[in-house]
């Protein structure tokens, strides 16, 4: 495998997008352009996990930073930021949000959860609306933080759709309880409903 450095990685990109000498496709891309390539290699790279090939993972991490630095270039040509801005802010963001690595807060595993959620939501983020399964997994995770069980959440529903909502939670909040995640799961059971497994 060859080996580049991050520096170079960077500076392909770059040239990738020089208006003399680039590639046109490349220079043709914009944030907008690239969501569905950022969400497919998302998707590649779940496949190469769920695969349990390492060749295969270490390729599609690449697929996935390229597209990390291929945004960072597109934004540092506007001057919005850089790829050394977008490094800056994880690294400020995993120290804030581990005070019981970087700080003396109390690490036990219930204190180190409740204290990242309280953390996240003091985050000045803009609302992004998750897919529902994952904003379910997300609010089954909160509930049972806040001392609800799955039968809890399964007593939700008013209505017959809110009832239907409330055992569809319940189960997602059940499957969490479990140390299964409710949508790599609902992946298998359709690869084998579909005759994939």
């Amino acid at each position: 495998m060859a080996t580049r450095s991050f520096a170079e990685l960077v500076d392909l990109v770059a040239r990738l997008r020089d208006p003399e000498g680039g590639c046109p496709w490349d220079r043709a891309q914009d944030h907008a352009s690239l969501r569905s390539y950022i969400l497919e290699e998302a998707h590649e790279l779940i496949a190469a996990i769920d695969r349990a090939d390492e060749d295969l993972v270490a390729e599609e991490l690449g697929d996935v930073l390229l597209q990390v630095v291929l945004h960072s270039q597109i934004a540092a040509e506007k001057g919005a930021f850089t790829i050394e801005d977008v490094i800056g802010s994880i690294a400020a963001k995993l120290v804030r949000r581990h005070p019981h690595v970087f700080g003396d807060a109390s690490n036990d595993l219930p204190s180190v959860h409740r204290r990242w959620e309280e953390i996240k939501s003091c985050e000045n983020k803009a609302d992004v609306p998750l897919p529902p399964l994952l904003r379910a997994r997300k609010a089954a995770g909160a509930a049972k933080l806040d001392g609800l069980t799955p039968d809890d959440l399964g007593r939700l529903g008013v209505t017959d759709e809110e009832r239907t909502g409330a055992r569809i939670l319940r189960e997602i909040g059940a499957a969490w309880e479990k140390g299964v995640d409710p949508e790599l799961a609902l992946h298998r059971v359709l690869d084998r409903l579909q005759g994939k497994a």
